[in-house]
């Protein structure tokens, strides 16, 4: 409702409002002029038109009140309007710039980055990893297995023409197009990727950047996990794509474990090799000791012998 139609709407209630005590004036008139002097009337119209006089005063500023309301009401509405047909044009222009299937793909592989770094450290992972065939992958994980290449690229357009699509003929075309381009782009990764010559896993991962998008696909075609799985692409949306890498983070640190005991235990054999050598030492020094005891008891009771000699010497003066 705009201010013009509520200032209508006010003013015609006023107009009532007066009529109606107009109304009841006349009808008093009419009373008094069969019965009362003149005098009489006029007082009782004088008092009469005060009375009104007051209550259209009353209900004049109760409706300037309403309108100074109604404007400010329709002031913020206005404003609120505007704010959300700001937001609407920033929707629509976002909406147009990923129309534009390089970009789509920038913002997928960028969220792909993200959640690497989020759980890998940096010597883990690689990001647009290059093969000897020139063919570059959006991503890969290091592993002691061999390295995960993982592919971000999503044939979008098609779900969004299918999603809208006007009627379920279009829809049911569009969503088989959709399939066959999701197929084409399984086979691609299987072919291009998986490469165990240049040190790949024996599978790859196609990473679907939206959720709704990924739960189309497994509603569109139950098949399409078998058909992916044939192929050995995993198919992940991004939160099963971060369970995904926390499996690989906990291998990762398995791994890790294990060559930190295989190095705590070289560096314990080390020390107990160690202490056997220091053992045989200890008891070659004991043995040396107990030598050298030997000689001096030896030697003292030779020096005992002489000793008696020489007393016996010196008595013969």
């Amino acid at each position: 409702m705009t201010t013009t139609n509520i200032l209508i709407i006010a003013l015609f209630a006023a107009i009532t409002v007066f009529v109606f005590f107009l109304l009841k004036i006349s009808k008093k008139l009419a009373e008094l002029g069969a019965k009362s002097p003149n005098e009489q009337a006029l007082s009782l119209i004088n008092q009469n038109m005060i009375n009104v006089q007051e209550r259209l005063d009353k209900a004049t500023e109760s409706l300037n009140n309403r309108l100074d309301n109604a404007a400010k009401i329709v002031m913020g509405v206005q404003k609120e309007l505007s704010t959300v047909q700001e937001i609407g044009r920033g929707i629509k222009e976002f909406q147009e710039m990923l129309n534009s299937p390089k970009l789509r793909g920038g913002i997928g592989e960028h969220i792909l980055n993200d959640s690497l770094a989020q759980v890998f450290s940096r010597e883990h992972y690689a990001v647009q990893y290059q093969f000897r065939d020139g063919q570059t992958v959006d991503a890969v994980i290091k592993t002691d297995k061999g390295i995960i290449p993982i592919d971000s690229k999503f044939p979008m357009e098609n779900f969004r023409r299918m999603l809208s699509a006007e009627d379920a003929a279009t829809r049911t075309a569009e969503r088989k197009e959709a399939l066959r381009a999701v197929k084409k782009h399984i086979d691609d990764i299987g072919k291009k990727y998986i490469l165990p010559a240049e040190g790949t896993v024996d599978f790859a991962v196609m990473y679907v950047p939206s959720e709704n998008i990924y739960y189309e696909v497994m509603m569109a075609d139950e098949e399409i996990m078998e058909y992916a799985r044939g192929r050995k692409v995993l198919l992940v949306s991004p939160n099963s794509f971060f369970h995904f890498l926390r499996v690989i983070m906990m291998g990762l640190e398995r791994v890790k474990l294990q060559a930190e005991a295989q190095r705590i235990w070289e560096l314990l054999k080390g020390i107990q090799q160690e202490s056997v050598k220091f053992g045989e030492t200890l008891a070659l020094a004991g043995k040396h000791v107990t030598n050298a005891k030997n000689a001096m008891d030896a030697s003292a009771a030779e020096y005992m012998k002489l000793s008696s000699r020489i007393d016996q010497v010196k008595l013969l003066k």
